[in-house]
C-alpha cells in the first residue's frame, strides 16, 4: 500500500535528479532554468502590486508627517532604534491585546523608509503614543530604567539638551516629494519655522482646544495650518457651531471648511480692522 502511495513522488523525484544531473553538465541549460525560476519569483512578488490600490484599504484619518514628526523619525533612524522596535503590530492575538488594534498597509503610506522592522527586542510602537502621557514619553527616553526596571534599552538624555536641526527639512520633505509624498510647495517652504512651533504643551493645548469648543467665532490669523496638533484647534470650533474665519496670505488646507477666507498681508489687513474699530467707537 505505501509502496503504491509513495511511487508517484519517487518517480517525480527520480526525475528531478536527472534533470538536474543533466542541466548542470550545460551551463546554458542550466543558466536558462536560474533564470527561468528567478522570472517566476519575480513575477509572484510583483504581481500584486498591479491590484494594489483594490487590495489595500484606505485609512479614512490618513494625513502626512508634519515636519516635526518627519524631524523625530530622522532621529530614529540615526540612533537606530529600528534595531530593537518594530512599527507593525502583527494580527495575531497577543499582539494585539498588548499593543492594540493590528497595523494596515496604508498607515505607512508616506513612509519612507518603512520601518515596520521584524526585530522585537522591545515593544511595537506603531500606537505606543496613544498609551502613554507626552511626559511619560520624555521621561523615559531620558532613563528607561527609572520607569521599566528590567528595561535594556540605552539612555538618551543627551537629546534632551541637543537643539534640534531645522535648516534642513524644507530639501528633506523636498525629497520625499519626489518619491510620491505629496507635500504642497507652501509646506516645504514653512518646514523649518513650522517644525519650530509645533511642539505645544501639552497643559495649554488642552486649555486651548476647551476654550475652542465653547467659542463663537474662531478667527485664524497668519497661519498655513498645517502644524498638528495646533491646527486641530479651529476644527473643534467649527464642528461645535462656531464661525471660522481664516486670513492669511497663502491658501491653507482649512479654506474649505471655513466661513470665510481672506487671503491678504495680516499687517495691512489688521491696521485697516483696527482703524475701522476705532472709527465706530
Amino acid at each position: 500500500m505505501f509502496r503504491t502511495l509513495l511511487g508517484p513522488f519517487a518517480r517525480f523525484f527520480e526525475f528531478h535528479a536527472k534533470t538536474h544531473y543533466r542541466a548542470e553538465r550545460h551551463s546554458m541549460a542550466l543558466a536558462g532554468g536560474i533564470l527561468l525560476a528567478a522570472s517566476i519569483g519575480g513575477f509572484i512578488e510583483i504581481a500584486p502590486l498591479f491590484t494594489i490600490d483594490d487590495t489595500v484599504e484606505a485609512a479614512p484619518d490618513m494625513r502626512l508627517y508634519t515636519p516635526l514628526e518627519q524631524a523625530g523619525r530622522d532621529i530614529y533612524i540615526r540612533e537606530g532604534c529600528y534595531a530593537c522596535h518594530s512599527q507593525m503590530i502583527r494580527t495575531l492575538q497577543d499582539d494585539v491585546d498588548r499593543y492594540g488594534p493590528y497595523s494596515l498597509a496604508a498607515e505607512s503610506k508616506y513612509d519612507h523608509p518603512m520601518l515596520w522592522g521584524s526585530k522585537r527586542t522591545g515593544p511595537d510602537l506603531a500606537r505606543v503614543g496613544e498609551k502613554y502621557s507626552d511626559d511619560w514619553q520624555v521621561r523615559h527616553l531620558a532613563d528607561p530604567r527609572a520607569l521599566v526596571p528590567e528595561s535594556v534599552m540605552p539612555q538618551y538624555a543627551f537629546l534632551l539638551d541637543t537643539p534640534l536641526e531645522t535648516e534642513s527639512l524644507p530639501g528633506r520633505l523636498a525629497a520625499l516629494r519626489a518619491v510620491g509624498v505629496p507635500y504642497s510647495d507652501a509646506q516645504i517652504a514653512n518646514a523649518a519655522s513650522d517644525a519650530f512651533g509645533q511642539a505645544m504643551p501639552e497643559k495649554e493645548m488642552m486649555y486651548a482646544e476647551a476654550e475652542a469648543i465653547n467659542c463663537d467665532l474662531c478667527i485664524v490669523l497668519g497661519s498655513s495650518l498645517v502644524v498638528y496638533p495646533a491646527a486641530s484647534i479651529p476644527l473643534y470650533a467649527k464642528q461645535n457651531g462656531a464661525k471660522y474665519v481664516i486670513i492669511n496670505r497663502e491658501p491653507t488646507e482649512h479654506d474649505d471648511l471655513a466661513d470665510l477666507v481672506v487671503q491678504s498681508e495680516i499687517g495691512a489687513l489688521m491696521e485697516e480692522v483696527i482703524a475701522l474699530l476705532e472709527d465706530r467707537a
